[in-house]
């Protein structure tokens, strides 16, 4: 039988966005809006958290 693997939890902080593009007010020289991207820094762009060593329960 095949093995389901249960879903990570999503991350609390970002909500499951981890990465958003933040304009900085500047344009290219062809107009565009120049971005920058930025991560969750709780769940480094995952949007997912990893349970904790102390949370895991081992052998059950």
């Amino acid at each position: 039988m095949p093995q389901h693997t249960p879903p990570r939890p999503i991350c609390t902080h970002c909500d499951g966005f981890p990465t958003v593009a933040i304009t900085t007010g500047q344009t290219t020289p062809t107009g565009e809006r120049r971005t920058i991207t930025a991560d969750c820094p709780a769940c480094l762009g995952t949007g997912h958290v990893t349970p904790s060593a102390a949370s895991v329960r081992v052998g059950v």
